[in-house]
């Protein structure tokens, strides 16, 4: 649903994400994400910052989704499908698959990772309401794109999700991907540091930004082709972890992900239907035993076809 309400007295000079707290009943996560979704406009312009002061008189509007206050568990059997490369009472590591949303949002609810999540392991709705993350993102660490491919780690447990959030916050969980990218990349190996935030102009792109979060990301090139146009294979290893990072970094550098029509990677002689990028390695320590977790997936049908095409 949407609305619109003009900000009353009381409301001058407060903080936009405190104000549409207010007045929507929404709590600041939701909000933060509702802005982050460009879904917050005030005199017809899209808000990209919640700490922007909002003034008595002003027009706010909003475009809020009715969606449950935690996710609704779906039959996997058919439904949705998930790879489980590993579980035990504390962690689960998923292939997802390609196309699948990982969390609720705009658009999705009871058809995501989670929803599919939740009807496997039930005691993860409880563990979030214990600290196991959101309860509308149970167990949930980190997150892949949509349209990515690879492993990805949850949490069963509030102790388990302390530990791995806290190996992603110091940078100890090693998380490795594989990205086809349009070009010859010169260099055999580099890293991007630049930082990322959301674009003003559009709020559903990131874009690199001087007022963006640090983000680094370190590549080697594993191969290069030349035929039916030049493209580089390469292992792209994140030591942060902003949205749309990896697509975000090498479109900067000038060799966008193939297939990714989002960030100027659009080939269509390599007759992609997504980007080609796909989470291949993931290395954590165990939050139980201590012991070190290291998991591959190999690539998916439609990204290993693309590249026995390449020459």
């Amino acid at each position: 649903m949407s609305g619109a309400i003009e900000i009353p007295a009381s409301l001058d000079g407060e903080r936009v994400d405190r104000a549409v707290a207010l007045v929507s009943g929404q709590s600041r996560a939701e909000v933060a994400g509702l802005i982050a979704r460009g879904g917050v406009r005030i005199g017809g312009e899209v808000v990209t910052s919640r700490h922007r002061r909002v003034q008595k008189g002003e027009l706010l509007e909003l475009d809020l989704v009715a969606a449950p206050s935690e996710p609704v568990p779906v039959d996997v059997a058919g439904v949705i499908a998930y790879g489980v490369v590993l579980e035990d009472e504390s962690v689960v590591v998923v292939d997802k698959p390609a196309g699948l949303v990982v969390h609720p949002g705009a658009g999705h609810v009871g058809d995501t990772l989670v929803s599919g999540l939740l009807a496997r392991y039930p005691d993860l709705a409880a563990a979030a309401r214990a600290g196991a993350g959101d309860p509308e993102r149970p167990g949930i660490v980190h997150r892949l794109d949509k349209d990515t491919s690879g492993l990805l780690v949850v949490a069963r447990t509030p102790e388990a999700y302390e530990a791995l959030v806290a190996q992603l916050a110091d940078r100890s969980m090693g998380r490795t991907y594989l990205a086809l990218v349009l070009g010859n990349v010169v260099a055999d190996e580099g890293t991007v540091d630049a930082p990322i935030g959301r674009s003003a102009r559009q709020p559903t792109r990131m874009t690199v930004s001087t007022t963006g979060k640090p983000a680094r990301s370190h590549y080697r090139v594993l191969r290069r082709f030349s035929e039916p146009v030049p493209t580089t294979l390469l292992e792209v290893v994140l030591e942060t972890g902003r949205t749309h990072q990896i697509r975000v970094h090498l479109a900067a550098i000038g060799h966008p992900v193939a297939g990714d029509t989002r960030y100027g990677g659009t080939a269509r002689p390599l007759r992609l239907e997504r980007p080609f990028l796909h989470a291949a390695r993931l290395r954590f320590t165990h939050p139980v035993h201590g012991g070190e977790v290291a998991l591959d997936s190999a690539l998916p049908p439609d990204l290993a076809t693309v590249l026995e095409r390449l020459s």
